[in-house]
């Protein structure tokens, strides 16, 4: 809620300034995309809970497979071998990722969430890409996006937390977290206004290995010999997607 709280006005007041605020139909499917953000966003944190985030990151960052099977089944969009060998790759590494030793193997509702919020994300990524082919501006999808996010993630609070009791530390991550946010969204949606979706998308979620690896440094969670092949698997796989 703190994080889309900052993004919201922060995005939106972005799109005003540079002239990019264009609200029309086609913006809408940014407001869907809004809707699946805050149930991806739900689950992979509920995940969080009982299982590791150098697993639980990786996993949820290949929601890229769903984004690029979209992209070729309704788009349109060309399924060369190189794409092909990509997503089985992904399929792979999530394998990999899933291997925990017995005392850190998560719990099967931490499984079913993250692979809820995979599934969530990927969707909300391909609406991004129609709502542009549909004519919608990037700040502009960001911002209706938010306005969607923004509303859901304040009910859900509200519902979930019964009122707004935010630890203080919230304060200091969440904020920083929207910012980069917006950052990151943006410039997201203007390589999608011009390029393919399931070519981008993937490139974009090379983030994966650092979130896994910064899990393992500050947090202490062990990156045992699969882990590291799974973190590896996952690479080459953007790497394919890339040059495919």
């Amino acid at each position: 809620m703190l994080q889309a709280c900052v993004f919201c006005p922060g995005v939106t007041l972005y799109a005003w300034l540079t002239g990019t605020l264009d609200p029309h139909r086609s913006a809408l499917r940014g407001a869907f995309a809004g809707v699946l953000l805050v149930i991806a966003v739900n689950n992979f944190l509920a995940s969080l809970k009982a299982g590791a985030v150098s697993t639980n990151a990786p996993i949820f960052r290949l929601n890229f497979t769903i984004t690029a099977a979209l992209a070729v089944l309704l788009l349109g969009e060309t399924l060369s071998a190189g794409k092909l060998a990509a997503l089985l790759c992904a399929l792979l590494a999530v394998w990999l990722l899933l291997a925990e030793p017995a005392a850190q193997r998560p719990s099967w509702p931490s499984i079913a969430r993250v692979l809820s919020a995979t599934i969530a994300m990927g969707v909300a990524n391909f609406f991004y890409k129609v709502g542009l082919k549909q004519g919608a501006l990037p700040e502009t999808m960001v911002a209706a996006q938010a306005w969607a996010f923004c509303t859901l993630a304040t009910l859900v609070a509200l519902i979930g937390d019964r009122g707004h009791r935010v630890p203080a530390f919230a304060w200091r991550y969440a904020p920083a977290a929207a910012i980069v946010l917006v950052a990151g969204f943006v410039l997201l949606l203007h390589g999608l206004l011009a390029g393919r979706a399931s070519v981008l998308v993937p490139v974009a979620q090379l983030s994966l290995v650092f979130t896994a690896l910064l899990g393992a440094l500050m947090f202490g969670e062990k990156l045992n010999t699969r882990k590291y092949a799974g973190l590896v698997v996952a690479g080459i796989a953007l790497i394919l997607f890339a040059v495919s």
